[in-house]
């Protein structure tokens, strides 16, 4: 049985506790796709965390964790991920990362910082952290897989040749040093022999699982709205956030996924430049940014204050749309206890006409809100465990949602912690 664990919107909906949860009866998580430029914030027995390369299952001694061949794979990054959460007294994980997934090079992080800063003002508030120059190659042909690491005069004669492109740019683009080709070769035998203990043919790993009935999880990193074809593009991010590429990053069967769960925040918001029309700003936005999430709402992998916005249906029903979702979990839904009212946008205004379909970008950017309002309940809700025993207005809020999203919402999660969640 195959499940997917995937955003509806910009990201940072809380899929890490989510997965963390589902993980307890997982046999096997898969992240497959994106890579450390990302985080998922997770609150358990050992603390909290903020993972950016491991899958959410690393916390279970049952678990095996998958490296896709679709994620771009930052080995020192990993090595060091796993290191902190054995240090704060995590067990040992069980981590196998795709000999056919690739890595990131350190200068994919030198050309991620060099190319915002040559846009200046235009730039797409990119976390820097090489995620567009590292698929730019491997769809170039010129990234290096992880099993190329291993046969040492090709590689050799490949880094000769790739850097050979790259010193141009750099010298000429951006005027900065050149790359030595024999320390970068130095550095991937480096790479090599952390990574070496991990490496699997996990796409005939999964095969076999499947075969044998296994449970397996498969993580998504950001929501509908960051995919580069489904998105707001170019605001996206640079690999596909849908759960359906999650067949093509894990190496298995599309019709294997029997379940796609989309993780919906009751509220929203964003990180990084790019169209959000239900967007708020000043204190109304700063006091939703405060009480959000349980660190407040702030990257957990740049610290930016996150843009704040009330729910966005159009949006949200969008992003469940391409998703394919088949359940939805509702998140921080605690967090709105505050407010007398919540405004839901229920449409979108363009040139005068009111839409409910999510439009391309070009058109988002002429977008207006259009609200319907509903009572808060103005309480706290964190504790509560039966779905009956939400306040009314709570639980009309979650089902005027569940009515403008259609689908099913089979999960409310009233608090960051693992158990504190309500089943539907």
């Amino acid at each position: 049985m195959v499940r997917a664990i995937v955003g509806a919107n910009w990201g940072d909906e809380g899929k890490g506790k989510i997965t963390d949860m589902l993980g307890e009866t997982s046999d096997i998580i898969v992240r497959f796709q994106g890579g450390s430029n990302a985080g998922h914030t997770i609150i358990n027995q050992y603390g909290k965390f903020a993972l950016h390369l491991l899958p959410s299952g690393v916390f279970y001694e049952h678990t095996t964790s998958i490296i896709g061949n679709g994620v771009a794979l930052n080995i020192p990054y990993l090595f060091k991920e796993i290191q902190s959460i054995v240090e704060r007294g995590v067990p040992m994980p069980k981590i196998l990362v795709s000999d056919r997934a690739q890595i990131m090079m350190p200068y994919h992080i030198l050309f991620d910082q060099y190319e915002e800063e040559r846009l200046g003002k235009n730039s797409f508030g990119s976390t820097k952290s090489g995620i567009a120059p590292f698929y730019s190659d491997k769809y170039a042909k010129i990234g290096f897989q992880v099993s190329e690491l291993f046969e040492e005069a090709a590689l050799r004669e490949k880094v000769e040749r790739v850097l050979e492109q790259k010193n141009i740019i750099l010298e000429h683009m951006y005027h900065k040093p050149t790359l030595d080709p024999e320390e970068m070769y130095q550095t991937l035998l480096e790479y090599r022999d952390m990574v070496a203990p991990y490496v699997a043919d996990t796409s005939l790993f999964l095969h076999e699982a499947i075969k044998a009935g296994k449970t397996i999880l498969l993580e998504g990193q950001l929501g509908s709205l960051k995919d580069p074809d489904f998105g707001i593009y170019p605001m996206v991010t640079s690999s596909s956030t849908l759960a359906s590429y999650g067949a093509i990053g894990a190496g298995i069967p599309p019709y294997e996924i029997k379940d796609i769960i989309c993780v919906v925040k009751a509220y929203s918001s964003a990180v990084g430049a790019g169209e959000f029309v239900s967007e708020i700003f000043g204190e109304e936005a700063e006091e939703l940014r405060k009480r959000g999430g349980d660190a407040g709402e702030y990257g957990a992998t740049t610290g930016r204050p996150r843009r704040m916005g009330w729910f966005d249906a159009v949006a949200t029903r969008y992003g469940c749309r391409v998703q394919g979702a088949t359940e939805v979990a509702l998140t921080v839904l605690d967090v709105l206890g505050y407010l007398e009212e919540l405004p839901v946008c229920v449409g979108y205004e363009i040139d005068g006409v009111v839409t409910r379909d999510f439009p391309t970008t070009v058109k988002l950017a002429k977008a207006k809100p259009v609200y319907e309002t509903l009572p808060g309940w103005k309480c706290d809700i964190r504790g509560i465990k039966k779905y009956e025993d939400l306040p009314e207005n709570c639980r009309k809020y979650i089902e005027f949602i569940e009515k403008q999203i259609e689908v099913p919402i089979t999960m409310v999660s009233n608090g960051p912690g693992r158990d504190e969640i309500i089943y539907r």
